[in-house]
């Protein structure tokens, strides 16, 4: 097997693991969404790489027995998870003005420590 004929797998899985660590790793809540899109993408380019089809046509149909087809719903329902993940992203992006509106922060562990002393009061 071929490492290098697996090029868009890694690409997926560097994409990813990048994603991923953002999520974790950072306490900014743009910096979360950011990575949050990241993994996202990473997963509509894995049903991308997936639904192709090596020699495959357009599922229109011909005579020709012989045509290789190519299932478009694959493509179909990646097009729907980007409309659904814009509106995420964009619902998120909204909730961090509003929380930066309340707290003045956008930064996770600063919310949590307003939040610790609101409680104490």
């Amino acid at each position: 097997m071929d490492v290098l004929g697996l090029f868009n797998y890694w690409v997926v899985v560097i994409l990813m693991m990048a994603g991923l660590y953002i999520l974790i790793a950072r306490y900014n809540l743009i910096k979360k969404m950011i990575g949050l899109s990241l993994f996202q993408t990473s997963i509509f380019y894995l049903y991308i790489t997936i639904g192709t089809v090596d020699g495959g046509t357009a599922p229109i149909l011909v005579d020709d027995p012989s045509v290789v087809y190519s299932n478009p719903l694959p493509h179909v329902l990646i097009l729907t998870a980007i409309v659904v993940g814009v509106a995420t992203t964009a619902v998120g992006l909204a909730l961090s003005v509003r929380i930066y509106e309340a707290y003045n922060t956008i930064e996770e562990d600063e919310i949590r420590a307003a939040n610790a002393e609101e409680q104490d009061i």
